[in-house]
């Protein structure tokens, strides 16, 4: 992320422990400023300001971190970047399969 957006931080909504997990619901932002690299390859960066939907999940045994996982809403990133899916091709490739 400190590539692709390197004014990167975190807006933290709410904070939630149930037990030994803590969930943590916030937004990743910054500015869409360096490249993107896909299998399809490189997007180059438009200035876009991106607010990114994200929650965490910080599982605690004993006081220490056993496990953490983030989970980025991919979706609204890519179309807050202008990245739009290409159901078309992904239609015709899947019917190819059958």
């Amino acid at each position: 992320m400190g590539r692709l957006l390197p004014d990167v931080h975190r807006e933290l909504h709410r904070v939630n422990v149930l037990g030994d997990v803590v969930a943590i619901e916030l937004s990743i932002q910054g500015t869409f400023l360096g490249p993107f690299e896909t299998p399809a390859g490189v997007i180059q960066p438009t200035g876009a300001k991106l607010d990114i939907p994200t929650a965490d999940f910080w599982y605690v045994r004993d006081s220490k971190i056993q496990e953490f996982n983030c989970h980025i809403g991919m979706t609204a990133m890519f179309a807050q970047m202008g990245v739009l899916p290409d159901f078309a091709s992904a239609v015709t490739s899947s019917a190819a399969e059958r």
